[in-house]
This record gives structure tokens, C-alpha cells and sequence, in this order.
């Protein structure tokens, strides 16, 4: 195992310990409707065609943890047609800078910019894109969430269709002038999501869960070039992790806190609204619930017998009380509880997996 592999390893392992920390508050997560366009978009990461103008730009990123406003403002817009979903994003920066040229390289020692998608919902198998100032990409696929022992990254998958473009609004890598901003123009082939050869899985009148993260560093200046700032022993400041949707804690890998972006089949300039299922609220009780009872299995080294033990706040969605079940099984353990809007039983298995039936 080489370096970067071994750097990560200690990485995931801490983002395992932090994915069962519960936030700080209650989080909600953020909403986008992404309208559909019928004329092709140049990826040159100036994001000027007319249906870039029309759509609407998200909320400012915020604080992972969702409790700090970032230094520098950042904000995303999104499109898409039958091919692709495609991401702008401007990002308010007086200096950038990069030196990573490597493809498949840790992109996020340099400022970036970072996407994550789970197309089902499930919390499984998703994917992670990291893109630098120089253009530089990161791809990779994740079968499990790193709080899982078994969770594998696979660091050689590639987006085979990817798009991108990056423009700065001021001087690359240059430190004797006060930048403005930098400008990145994504488009993620629906094909590359994929889980069959023929599979039509493009998301006419569907969501995604999605997040977006933006790592910025301090940064010192030595003969001219730029560098991650260091502490007085020699050890770089930690980065900060700015947000579309806050997962509460400072750890992206918590698939069940991304936002919602909904693909409207109306055209960009439409004022169509996303309205949130009801089951997907139940969901996000399940996963309190379901980190609960991953820290009480730390504490007790056995899953909690019954919903009591986790000492939880009642549940009420819209009027209507929820009382999950935790089973335990020589298998593992579940949490469940049938659905009073579709009749659907919501499951969580003991490795994070949603289904319901």
C-alpha cells in the first residue's frame, strides 16, 4: 500500500469514529430544483449561456457543522438534459492558487471543490468528485459510508464522460494581486451512474441525494509560491469545510444528511417546487436513531434491545407519531416502522443500508 493510500486509511478511520457523533441541532436538509434545458451547454467554466442566467442560484454555503458563515461566499447552480447533470459553482476567493496536477491524486490538499450524489437514497454506493483550480480530478466510487469496517473506496473508478472546466476571475498561483473569484463547469454524465448496461436511469420528476463541499485552507506565501499554512510545530492548520447542506458534524460521509436536488422536467425559468415526502422525514428520525444505536454498541458492545434504551425524543411527523422497532437478529439488527403516508415499511439494516417494502 503506497503513501496516499495509507494517509487515507487514517482519514476514513476518523471520519468512521465522527459518523456517530449526532449533531449539535437538528438539521434540515437543503432543497434545489434543476430545471430541464433543451439546448446544449459549452463547458468552458464561464457558465454565460442564457439558461445559466435563468436558473437559480442555491443558498450561501454554510459551516459543515452548520453553526459558523464561511469566510468566502459560495453558491451553485444547477441544470440538466438527457445526458447530463450539469453543476456551475462560484466561489468568492482573493487568492487562488493550486499545484496538483496528478489525476486521482488528494485533490483536497488544495482548495476544492467537491461533489457528492446518491442517486437511490439508500446511503450505498454512491459517488465523490473533488476538482482543484487547475482542473485537477478526483473520482471515486463508494460502496459504504467510512463508518462501516467493511466500507471499501474505490479510488481507480473513473467518470469516463466527465466534463470540466475551471475560469478565475483574477490570476492563477499568482500572490502579488487580490483575486475575485474562481468559476467551475461540471457536466456528469447519467450514463457513468448507471447499474445496467441498457438502464434508462436518467431522473425525469426525480431526486438525488446530493452534497456539495468546498475545502479551503490558509495558506502561507514562500518566494513567491503558495503553500497550506503551518502551525508553530510544524503541523498544517486544519482545513474548513463549507457546505450546500450541513451535515452537523465535520464529516461529508453521511449520505442520509445530503440535500435533495429534484430534476423538474419543466424547463429552466419555470417556478416548479419540490415538496418533501413525508417518509423521507421518518427517514431522517431513522438515522438519528440508527447512530444512536451504533455509539450505544460502542458503549455495550451489543445493539440496544429495544428503542427506549437509546433515550431518544418522541417522534412526530406531521401529526402523526412514529414508533420505530429495533430488532436484533443473529444476523445483526434493524430498525423499522411501517409508514402512516405511503404504508410502506422503512427499514435500516445495522450497516446503514435503506430499503423499504
Amino acid at each position: 500500500m503506497n503513501m496516499k493510500f495509507n494517509f487515507l486509511t487514517v482519514i476514513f478511520s476518523c471520519w468512521s469514529m465522527l459518523s456517530y457523533a449526532q449533531p449539535k441541532k437538528e438539521i434540515i436538509p437543503q432543497t434545489y430544483v434543476a430545471h430541464k434545458i433543451s439546448e446544449p451547454i459549452t463547458i468552458d467554466g464561464k457558465g454565460d449561456e442564457a439558461v445559466w442566467e435563468k436558473a437559480e442560484w442555491t443558498e450561501n454555503f454554510i459551516d459543515i457543522e452548520g453553526d459558523k458563515i464561511p469566510k468566502y461566499q459560495t453558491n451553485v447552480k444547477m441544470l440538466w438534459d438527457e445526458n447530463y447533470y450539469y453543476i456551475l459553482v462560484e466561489m468568492k476567493e482573493p487568492h487562488v492558487w493550486g499545484d496538483i496536477t496528478e489525476r486521482d491524486a488528494i485533490v483536497f490538499f488544495n482548495n476544492d471543490f467537491e461533489v457528492f450524489i446518491d442517486t437511490n437514497g439508500d446511503t450505498h454506493n454512491y459517488y465523490e468528485l473533488e476538482i482543484n483550480t487547475l482542473n485537477t480530478v478526483w473520482d471515486l466510487f463508494i460502496n459504504k459510508p467510512y463508518r462501516e469496517a467493511d466500507n471499501v473506496a474505490l479510488n481507480d473508478w473513473n467518470y469516463t464522460g466527465l466534463k470540466s472546466a475551471v475560469t478565475v476571475d483574477g490570476t492563477l498561483n499568482n500572490p502579488n494581486d487580490i483575486d475575485k473569484s474562481w468559476t467551475m463547469e461540471i457536466a456528469i454524465p447519467f450514463k457513468d451512474l448507471r447499474t445496467a448496461y441498457h438502464q434508462d436511469n436518467v431522473p425525469r420528476d426525480q431526486f438525488y441525494r446530493v452534497n456539495f463541499s468546498r475545502v479551503n485552507w490558509d495558506h502561507d506565501i514562500t518566494n513567491g509560491n503558495y503553500a497550506r499554512k503551518k502551525d508553530e510545530n510544524g503541523k498544517f492548520l486544519p482545513e474548513y469545510n463549507w457546505v450546500w447542506s450541513p451535515t452537523g458534524v465535520i464529516n461529508m460521509h453521511l449520505p442520509e444528511t445530503w440535500g435533495y436536488v429534484y430534476f423538474s422536467s419543466e424547463e429552466v425559468g419555470s417556478k416548479t417546487t419540490f415538496t418533501m415526502p413525508n417518509d423521507e422525514k421518518i427517514k431522517w428520525k431513522l438515522y438519528e436513531l440508527f447512530r444512536a444505536n451504533k455509539a450505544y454498541y460502542r458503549a455495550n458492545k451489543v445493539s440496544a434491545a429495544s428503542v427506549n434504551d437509546l433515550k431518544m425524543p418522541k417522534i412526530s411527523i406531521d401529526g402523526h407519531e412514529i414508533k420505530p422497532t429495533i430488532e436484533n437478529h443473529s444476523f445483526g439488527w434493524t430498525i423499522s416502522v411501517k409508514s402512516p403516508f405511503s404504508n410502506n415499511l422503512l427499514v435500516i439494516k445495522e450497516d446503514g443500508l435503506f430499503f423499504n417494502k
